[in-house]
């Protein structure tokens, strides 16, 4: 995992110790055991165990994995609560409000109205005072770069581009009105609207020598990253949400949207107008066909198409024999 210092995108606007967490939640906790106090500094996810963080769970893992880390874990699933060599949990009625109002309480975020940037203005664009760009780079007109922003070498961002809450590497263009690090589509079925959204505080990082093509939008991580591999080639409106994984030379066509959580291969190619549901894996040499729909996991060296996404040999004798039947 590609690692990055919260801090720089998202400051800390209010210090708590894990002990006193109840007093943000007080209203949604049914049962807890704190004991062992620390500062809170960060957010911990199934993937990344962080010091002195705080872990929001629903479902069981094991426990070795990260009881060496001081870590408080929130929960709604009595199971995990139950497992007493867990020391420091509080068990709760409503997992997405606890983290909604501890998130919200801890860390500033461009969702919330505290939310603080200082920029300048060069070359009629606004450049964070907080962020970085390499002088070798090349930044186009009207572009806004937000605080903790990083763009390395000989990169090239065209006009109208927003780039905020993320880490450019060497070599990459990214063109015209396309906006990167931008809230991801988080929220609750129960609960819509702006003001319960859950709060995005990860990044996205776009490895060097990627393309990235106009009009496009890649939303950060809701806790960790949003990745764009090596040599990634993306083609013009192009929508790719939060928590997406996308492997080293990636060829992805126009119109294509890759809903969260995603995790994409190296070598992938998938064709223009194309459709993949959120929380599944693409293996690598795959081939996605123009106006697919890929709905489950797909496996090394694969080529698909159709809707939902099967084998291309299975799908073109599905066409020849809809044909014979009359239904083209």
């Amino acid at each position: 995992m590609l690692n990055f210092s919260r801090q720089n995108f998202y400051p800390i606007k209010k210090k708590i110790k894990s002990n006193n967490l109840k007093n943000i939640i007080k209203d949604n906790i049914i049962d807890q055991r704190v004991n062992l106090s620390f500062e809170i500094c960060d957010i911990s996810s199934m993937d990344t165990y962080r010091d002195n963080s705080i872990l929001f769970l629903d479902k069981f893992i094991d426990i070795k994995q990260y009881d060496s880390k001081n870590i408080i874990l929130i929960t709604n699933n009595k199971k995990i609560f139950d497992n007493k060599m867990i020391k420091n949990i509080i068990f709760v009625k409503d997992l997405n409000n606890s983290y909604n109002d501890i998130i919200n309480y801890i860390f500033s975020h461009d969702d919330s109205l505290d939310y603080l940037d200082k920029f300048d203005l060069i070359n009629n664009s606004y450049i964070s005072k907080d962020a970085k760009v390499h002088k070798t780079s090349k930044i186009f007109s009207n572009c806004v770069i937000g605080k903790g922003v990083e763009i390395g070498k000989n990169c090239i961002i065209k006009n109208n581009v927003v780039i905020k809450n993320a880490l450019i590497k060497d070599n990459v263009v990214i063109s015209d009105n396309s906006s990167i690090g931008t809230t991801g589509f988080g929220f609750d079925f129960k609960k819509r609207g702006s003001l319960y959204l859950n709060p995005q505080i990860g990044i996205v990082i776009i490895d060097q020598n990627v393309h990235i093509g106009s009009s496009c939008t890649i939303d950060r991580g809701k806790i960790d990253l949003t990745y764009i591999g090596k040599n990634s080639m993306i083609d013009n409106i192009v929508h790719i949400a939060h928590n997406v994984k996308i492997g080293k030379n990636a060829c992805i066509a126009a119109q294509t949207g890759i809903a969260g959580s995603v995790i994409i291969g190296d070598d992938v190619t998938i064709g223009g107008q194309s459709g993949l549901a959120g929380h599944i894996k693409i293996g690598n040499n795959v081939v996605i066909a123009g106006r697919s729909g890929v709905t489950k996991n797909i496996s090394d060296n694969s080529i698909v198409a159709g809707f939902p996404a099967i084998d291309i040999k299975e799908w073109k004798k599905r066409i020849i024999r809809e044909k014979k039947n009359g239904h083209y």
